[in-house]
């Protein structure tokens, strides 16, 4: 019982972290029906921001913790100015975007490898809030990292008020009008232009954010692009669009990862991830709580 209740805990703080980096995904899907694969690469770049705020400038977590977020915001709106409104405008079909997107990615890993290297990097603890630096809270047999309950305790908060902004703000109503039918909601009144630099400036902040955050649990290092892409099993599972799919799908991937880690071996984790990716889109290519659509990329 008391293994079960470790891997649990463990489960919930990484899948609200991977909650965190599958809304990204969701979101640009929900509005230009493509996966965005450079998101991963997003997701590290706000993990160095944050590790070289904190370690270069000094500066206070919190301080850290928010240039992580706008840095990433930051590029992820460059990404799409650069290399996805240009498709946009010439009405690409959509293996080009995702083409784009795995070429970003691929240039952007690349550039940190050749710039700051491939050595992974670790955020001191003398550096981090007081509250980082005790000992794991322990109840009984279970123990609770503080980097765990941080994980899930801001992650909870930044998808609570993402919920609140999308479901009651006009600016989230115009994303969710657009989510339905872009060119409906150009008639209506609403810049779709505006409307994409946003869901990419919000899924990029919460990529910044998920990427500190990860990056103090474990470490900073380029390859961190390939390994968020969990996050993207965890949108598909759940639903590709779906913001409540994404937030579901993330957490019972974390929960298998976890079972599957502790209950049998570490090396069969990514095999019963990516087995459910295969099976799910053989299955209900929608997800659990997606929508079904006629031009699913």
């Amino acid at each position: 019982m008391d293994q079960f209740l470790q891997q649990l805990v463990n489960g919930l703080s990484i899948g609200s972290v991977y909650a965190l980096m599958a809304v990204g995904y969701s979101l640009v899907y929900s509005i230009m029906n493509f996966s965005n694969f450079a998101h991963g690469s997003v997701i590290m770049l706000g993990a160095y921001f944050g590790f070289f705020s904190l370690t270069l400038l000094g500066v206070p977590f919190s301080v850290a913790f928010f240039v992580a977020a706008l840095g990433a915001a930051v590029i992820a709106v460059l990404l799409e100015r650069l290399a996805y409104k240009p498709l946009r405008d010439r009405r690409a079909p959509f293996l080009y975007f995702i083409i784009t997107a795995m070429g970003a990615s691929i240039f952007i890993d690349n550039s940190v490898i050749a710039t700051i290297g491939p050595t992974p990097k670790t955020f001191p603890s003398d550096l981090l809030p007081g509250f980082f630096q005790g000992d794991p809270f322990e109840f009984g047999a279970l123990t609770i990292g503080r980097v765990d309950i941080a994980m899930f305790v801001v992650a909870a908060i930044c998808l609570a008020l993402l919920v609140f902004f999308i479901d009651f703000t006009k600016l989230g109503k115009a994303i969710q009008a657009t989510a339905y039918n872009i060119k409906a909601a150009a008639l209506m009144g609403i810049n779709p232009n505006f409307i994409i630099i946003l869901v990419f400036a919000i899924g990029g902040g919460l990529a910044g954010a998920a990427g500190i955050l990860y990056g103090m649990k474990y470490q900073v290092f380029p390859q961190m692009s390939a390994i968020t892409l969990k996050s993207f099993i965890a949108a598909v599972f759940g639903g590709l669009g779906s913001l409540s799919g994404a937030l579901l799908g993330s957490l019972l991937l974390a929960l298998i990862e976890t079972f599957i880690s502790g209950y049998l071996s570490t090396q069969y984790r990514d095999l019963f991830a990516f087995g459910i990716l295969i099976a799910m889109l053989v299955v209900r290519p929608s997800g659990i709580m997606g929508k079904n659509i006629e031009d699913k990329a």
